[in-house]
């Protein structure tokens, strides 16, 4: 099943999704979300060997996403929870289930947490899928000081949440930490603000819909870009010419050399410290994820 599953279009096109976005331009993130889905499938595979729902759920949890990941969650409505609920429901995945006895509905449930699972797991909990997100990042971008198969063995799984010794947790926590820095980078917020606002234009000035949009691959989009004469300058740019964008911190309303840009969330998970909350058995490593909290969301971008 997991291999059929593999050879279906929604599964094959992630391998042409990176995972890290539009910050792929300018960090060492060009991992794709098929890497990423493998990643989960491996995490719920040595975890729950026998979860034959589970193991089928984390294969399928990223199917939805929009080309380049999260950079266009919201344009146009478009959520890639929803999408992914709807391919999951259609051809050609609905058919491969049901040939081996697996109900879309119960695949759905899992997704949607009900029952809590170590797939989804509790909210403000490390679960599988951030965990392999946190450390496929870390490993890409050299901030990795663990083997992550010594890491792996120091994990279990505790009510559906990663549970760690106190040094893996602090060295998960450390990950966490640099994830979110990286999203309220330059490296971040610049691409990513640029190729929203692309995405804007190209909807805007050509007969492309948000449904279509959301079904392209990374290098459609691309195309498409360079195609629209309203993005096809910025599209080079943002690729060519990155050292010449400019971001800081803070609105400036009436400011017409730029535009403003806000992040839409900071992704932070704590995993639990030898089966209890961090904030009971590491309240030190609780604060550094407070902390977090901190972090700036609102920027001013422009072209120098």
């Amino acid at each position: 099943m997991e291999v059929e599953l593999l050879r279906t279009e929604p599964l094959r096109r992630l391998h042409f999704v990176t995972h890290g976005g539009a910050s792929t331009l300018s960090t060492l993130q060009s991992y794709s979300r098929l890497e990423h889905t493998l990643g989960v499938l491996a995490l719920v595979a040595h975890f729950r060997p026998e979860d034959e729902l589970l193991r089928v759920a984390a294969l399928l949890h990223d199917i939805g996403h929009l080309p380049l990941s999260h950079t266009f969650e919201g344009i146009g409505g478009l959520d890639h929870h929803t999408i992914g609920a709807q391919l999951l429901r259609a051809e050609p995945i609905r058919p491969v289930l049901e040939r081996h006895g697996i109900g879309t509905e119960a695949v759905a449930a899992a997704l949607g947490g009900q029952p809590l699972s170590p797939l989804t797991g509790h909210p403000g909990l490390l679960n599988l899928d951030h965990l392999d997100s946190y450390v496929r990042s870390g490993r890409a971008a050299g901030r990795l000081n663990a083997d992550p198969a010594v890491m792996l063995a120091r994990l279990d799984l505790e009510d559906s949440a990663v549970s760690a010794d106190h040094g893996t947790a602090a060295a998960l926590v450390a990950l966490v930490c640099a994830e979110a820095r990286l999203h309220t980078s330059w490296d971040n917020v610049g691409p990513v603000s640029v190729i929203r606002r692309l995405a804007g234009q190209l909807l805007d000035n050509t007969t492309l819909t948000p449904a279509r949009l959301a079904r392209m691959t990374d290098p459609q989009l691309w195309s498409a870009f360079d195609s629209c004469a309203a993005t096809r300058t910025e599209s080079g740019m943002i690729r060519y010419e990155l050292h010449r964008l400019k971001a800081v911190v803070g609105h400036a309303s009436g400011d017409r050399s730029g535009w403003d840009f806000s992040l839409r969330k900071i992704y932070s998970s704590a995993p639990l410290v030898k089966g209890q909350r961090i904030e009971v058995s590491a309240p030190e490593l609780a604060a550094e994820l407070d902390a977090l909290g901190l972090l700036p969301t609102d920027f001013r971008v422009w072209w120098s």
